[in-house]
């Protein structure tokens, strides 16, 4: 089992960062591929970024590429986002995978944290 709880979000104008956190725990995080993903009412959860087990590998989807920087420790996960835009506006949710291969599919991800929600105004 593994145990995620996110920190973070918030109301910010365009333009401006946020540091979203995950803190996680449980006996599979060292070897479990991680990410973040988001969501709108009415639409499917997104793949945002996904990280390897190490930390070595990394993905990001290409309306967040060379804004927001995915990284890890030993007891987190983070999602620095720059540049915010009005469209980033999404409940961000932190997963974790049973595999260590950092998949940018939802359904490959089985643990779940109960969501953070970042708005960003124009």
């Amino acid at each position: 089992q593994v145990q995620l709880v996110e920190s973070g979000g918030g109301l910010v104008q365009a333009g401006g960062s946020l540091n979203l956190s995950c803190a996680a725990s449980g006996r599979t995080y060292s070897r479990s591929a991680m990410g973040w993903f988001r969501q709108v009412p009415g639409k499917e959860r997104e793949f945002v970024a996904v990280i390897s087990w190490g930390g070595g590998t990394t993905y990001y989807a290409n309306s967040v590429k060379g804004r927001f920087t995915i990284s890890r420790d030993n007891a987190a996960l983070y999602l620095q986002m720059n540049n915010l835009k009005p469209e980033d506006t999404a409940t961000y949710y932190c997963a974790a995978s049973l595999s260590s291969v950092p998949y940018s599919d939802a359904a490959r991800y089985q643990y779940w944290g109960q969501g953070t929600q970042v708005s960003v105004s124009s």
